[in-house]
């Protein structure tokens, strides 16, 4: 199959709107119009870990979020993060505080995290992680590969964190953690929210989920997807190991092996 590549000139790259307001760009719709005949991989991207380090910006902008809405000053207990939904932690958060999850606590809850992530990223120093600006760079140039996210992440936090990066240009749809507590469920979003992108079936056997923990393998294997597992969050090569995913990677400056796979 040939490879085709898309150069862009700087009117040609300017933006387009469709109805409804959304704003896709020249290189998105040249893809889209690819897909049936030069389409190999879509590729859903976990985010903390992954892509990036906040340095603990997410978690210290729910604790302040407690604070200020519920007065409590003190975490109690420990609640498993990684791997897990933003919806199953925050759940967990007000059970061990005894908050009555009712709509108002959610919307109270979730207006002040999203006021706070900005200001807790700014102040803790986090990055992206080594490897990943030119790979994002080179998959994203590609007409013949589709990014995406699938990520336990709220979804305005998910774009606060990338916006605040940089690299939220990267990424036109995903699977977020607004709703599910079963990041398997969060898979068959993001791979439903890649079909309508695309305006046409994805199946599992295009598709590669990436992720560093044992949860991103297992919610591959859910939509019969094939998994990268990198060694870049808490879990170490030999645990990520023991998942069995297609390819396991020290970082993403060790890219070239998954993209000789991928794309020949």
């Amino acid at each position: 199959m040939a490879i085709v590549l898309i150069r862009l000139n700087s009117a040609e790259a300017r933006s387009v709107a469709r109805p409804g307001g959304i704003v896709v760009s020249p290189l998105e719709e040249r893809r889209e119009a690819l897909y049936s005949f030069g389409m190999r991989a879509v590729c859903l991207f976990d985010i903390d870990g992954t892509l990036l380090t906040t340095g603990g910006a997410g978690q210290l902008a729910m604790e302040r979020a407690l604070s200020r809405v519920f007065g409590i000053h003190q975490i109690q207990g420990e609640i498993l993060a990684a791997g897990r939904t933003d919806r199953a932690i925050t759940s967990d958060l007000f059970r061990l505080h005894g908050i009555e999850a009712t709509e108002q606590s959610w919307q109270r809850f979730l207006a002040e995290y999203f006021r706070l992530l900005p200001q807790t990223l700014a102040e803790l120093q986090g990055r992206v992680l080594p490897g990943v600006g030119a790979l994002l760079q080179e998959l994203s140039g590609r007409a013949d590969v589709s990014l995406g996210l699938l990520t336990g992440n709220f979804r305005d936090g998910a774009a606060i964190k990338l916006r605040h990066y940089q690299i939220d240009h990267h990424f036109a749809y995903g699977g977020y953690g607004d709703e599910h507590h079963d990041r398997d469920d969060v898979a068959r979003a993001a791979l439903q929210a890649a079909a309508n992108h695309l305006r046409r079936r994805v199946s599992g056997e295009s598709v590669w989920v990436i992720g560093d923990t044992p949860s991103d393998v297992r919610c591959a294997r859910a939509v019969g997807a094939r998994a990268v597992a990198v060694a870049t969050g808490i879990f170490s090569s030999a645990e990520l190991e023991q998942t069995e995913p297609d390819l396991l990677l020290e970082d993403f400056r060790d890219a070239d092996l998954w993209l000789r796979r991928m794309l020949g």
